[in-house]
């Protein structure tokens, strides 16, 4: 009989990024790992993290060393939310109650998608503190103000508004794999399924195949088909500042508006009276040859810092990532691969597994930087290629 393998050892998130390839169905991986058009701000918002090097500090007292801190009125354990990841549920059977579990007993806030698969009630049941709910800008008053009322209903504490897609952009590898949630018996995906067992069986075991937020609550809305034509029809093109102010007073609450890349939209967003800001150009996925989230975040703390709170999205694989963005001006950040290649890797236990990694990795670097406190990070902490600010005018 032979010998099951033995687990690898997981060092680092790119070890579970290789685990969720090898374990997910090939259209969910590359809706993950994928970005709009050529991929170049996808790549940028990785890469331009290594050229911020770390200043090392020695004699230094390393002992009570703390990450905690707020987001936003909330304690965390580190600065780290689980940011809004559509499709979520179908990297994993039941994927966003397993991540929704991992974050509320890792101590970080959690962030469901609109686009999920599990509803807004689904993760309700299975958590015990409030997690926070993302919406999008749609053109139908009607359906916000419904799902802000359930989201209101399931105790969410905060409305994560995306501000930067009021038009969906091209993303070649979904298009190319016929994206949809389940996928579509075509005789591509029905080889590739049969090569995915554990996530076959995983799925099989589940109700929750579908985009519980709007299958059921939308008239007309059924199948896959029929929610793509309702979901390109409702995306507002004609977006402005007050329609954003109007969804902000139907929630009533703590908003923050995800997708900001822009000092002077930075400016209108705190002056509108937004809680958080999310530095963001939603991972490499809409405006390919925009510039990287970390470029820019430095642009924006100098415009709005103090007058809101700032954190980032786009391109975090590690701890040292986010003690960088913490150097550089932002109050949290927000990850959503990290976390999603544990989830499609091993399920609730990988979404854990990425906050341990990040966590250890944070807490060490911090403290090899000469700081036990995450709140003392700033600038004197990292060094900065001379062109790295204004390198682009």
């Amino acid at each position: 009989m032979a010998e099951a393998k033995p687990m690898p050892v997981i060092t680092c998130i790119d070890d579970l990024k290789s685990l969720h390839k090898r374990r997910a169905p090939k259209m969910f991986f590359d809706y993950c790992e994928s970005g709009s058009w050529s991929e170049q701000t996808f790549r940028d918002n990785v890469s331009d993290f290594s050229l911020i090097r770390l200043r090392q500090r020695i004699a230094v007292d390393m002992t009570g060393r703390s990450t905690a801190g707020e987001m936003i009125g909330h304690r965390v354990t580190m600065p780290v939310a689980l940011a809004p990841v559509g499709f979520t549920g179908m990297q994993c059977a039941d994927g966003e109650i397993k991540a929704a579990r991992a974050a509320e007993k890792f101590g970080v806030p959690y962030t469901l998608s609109t686009m999920s698969i599990c509803s807004i009630e689904d993760v309700a049941e299975h958590v015990t503190k409030p997690f926070w709910f993302q919406i999008y800008t749609l053109n139908d008053d009607d359906f916000n103000r419904n799902i802000i009322n359930r989201a209101r209903a399931a105790g969410c504490s905060a409305l994560v508004i995306t501000v930067d897609l009021q038009m969906l952009g091209q993303r070649h590898k979904d298009l190319k794999n016929g994206l949809s949630a389940p996928p579509k018996p075509t005789m591509a995906n029905i080889i590739n399924l049969g090569t995915k067992w554990r996530w076959g069986l995983g799925m099989l075991g589940t109700k929750r195949r579908f985009f519980g937020n709007i299958v059921g609550h939308v008239e007309g809305v059924t199948d896959p088909s029929s929610l793509t034509a309702w979901t390109a029809e409702k995306f507002d093109h004609a977006l402005n500042w007050q329609k954003i102010e109007r969804l902000m007073e139907m929630w009533g609450g703590r908003v923050v508006l995800k997708g900001v890349l822009d000092p002077a939209d930075a400016a209108q967003a705190a002056s509108i009276g937004a809680d958080a800001i999310v530095v963001s150009n939603h991972g490499g996925r809409q405006l390919d040859g925009a510039l990287s989230s970390i470029r820019m975040l430095p642009r924006i703390v100098d415009e709005v810092g103090g007058k809101t709170e700032i954190w980032m999205d786009g391109g975090i694989r590690s701890g040292q990532d986010v003690l960088k963005a913490i150097a550089l001006g932002a109050k949290g950040v927000m990850i959503g691969r990290s976390y999603v290649y544990g989830l499609g890797a091993m399920g609730e236990a990988g979404v854990t597994k990425a906050l341990e990694l990040l966590h250890k990795e944070l807490e060490t670097s911090m403290a090899l930087c000469g700081d036990i406190d995450i709140a003392s990070l700033g600038r004197q902490t990292v060094l900065l290629p001379r062109d790295f600010l204004d390198a682009y005018v």
